[in-house]
């Protein structure tokens, strides 16, 4: 069974930097890929970014691009998201999640994520 556990979420001031973490367990990760989701009051959940496993491919929302960057640690089979630039509007939930499924061109594709973390409330104020 996968585990995912999100954490680094917070307040932060408009313009400023945060970095979410993602810790992975249960299953091997080097054929999969994991993604960042997020989900803001009233909104549906949309997609941030997510990075292939092997090979470090990374696709980015073109609202996040230029300013978030996705990383992983294969020792510590941990997925990284740095923000930077933080705008009030980025404010929301951030889910990590994984899927062993698609291809290059599914990554921003919710539907293919299988697993999914419980969350980690990030709140940008203006």
């Amino acid at each position: 069974q996968v585990q995912l556990v999100e954490s680094g979420g917070g307040l932060v001031q408009a313009g400023g930097s945060l970095s979410l973490s993602c810790a992975a367990s249960g299953r091997t990760f080097s054929s999969s890929t994991m993604g960042w989701f997020r989900q803001a009051p009233g909104k549906e959940r949309e997609f941030v970014g997510a990075i292939r496993w092997t090979g470090g491919t990374t696709l980015y929302a073109d609202s996040v691009k230029g300013r978030f960057t996705i990383s992983r640690d294969n020792a510590k089979n941990t997925v990284y998201l740095q923000m930077n630039s933080l705008k009030p509007e980025d404010t929301a939930v951030y889910y990590c999640a994984v899927t062993y499924r698609g291809t290059a061109q599914t990554m921003g594709a919710r539907g293919y994520y299988d697993y999914w973390g419980k969350g980690t409330l990030v709140t940008v104020s203006s």
